[in-house]
């Protein structure tokens, strides 16, 4: 059995994935969890960065960091947000733990930092999703998905407006929120899981 911190999630998905498989595996997020909040610490997860984990999963939040809205990057203060996303995701990156992955999308990190070990799609586990997903891992094995990758999803829309009209769009980008509880970066930031099985079923034994 490991102890495994599920930073900076909220949905549990993750965390759920390894308890399924008997860890004492705790997810950790400034939000309350949206599953069971039996094993969610609601705080900084700098609070217990230090109690003992032998494995972390983290996913910071990539709003400042993703290249997905660079028409926003030179916007009045985006620099300083940008630079407090990155100053927490290196943070993450040295926390005293001896396994570790940290998973954002194709962005910033990747030039002031270095390139991800590894990229995967939700469809490469089984979900009929097209997701960009970059994984910094330490200690960890890349995610093996040989036998679960189902074909290439087509792009969920098209885009009819003036400006990108005919652009195909996919799941992740062109996805909307439901209603105020349920925004569309929330929607966007939970792990598919498919994922969040192969990290608990490879990671959980490595």
């Amino acid at each position: 059995m490991m102890k495994v911190l599920v930073a900076c999630e909220y949905s549990g998905t993750v965390r759920d994935a390894f308890r399924a498989r008997g860890h004492d595996a705790w997810s950790c997020d400034l939000l309350p969890c949206d599953a069971d909040p039996a094993w969610h610490y609601q705080g900084d997860v700098f609070d217990i960065i230090g109690d003992g984990w032998d494995l972390m999963v983290a996913h910071p939040p990539c709003t400042y960091l993703t290249y997905a809205g660079t028409r926003h990057w030179n916007n009045p203060g985006r620099a300083e947000l940008r630079n407090e996303a990155l100053n927490l995701f290196m943070k993450l990156v040295k926390a005293p733990i001896e396994k570790i992955a940290i998973e954002n999308p194709v962005g910033y990190v990747n030039t002031i930092y270095r390139k991800p070990d590894q990229i995967i799609h939700p469809y490469y586990f089984g979900d009929p999703f097209q997701k960009r997903t970059c994984l910094w891992l330490k200690n960890l094995p890349k995610l093996v998905y040989h036998d679960s990758i189902i074909a290439k999803p087509e792009p969920d829309y098209i885009c009819k407006g003036e400006k990108s009209k005919g652009k195909k769009i996919n799941w992740c980008e062109g996805v909307k929120g439901t209603n105020k509880d349920n925004p569309r970066w929330k929607i966007r930031s939970k792990t598919f899981q498919g994922i969040a099985d192969a990290m608990a079923q490879q990671w959980g034994t490595s």
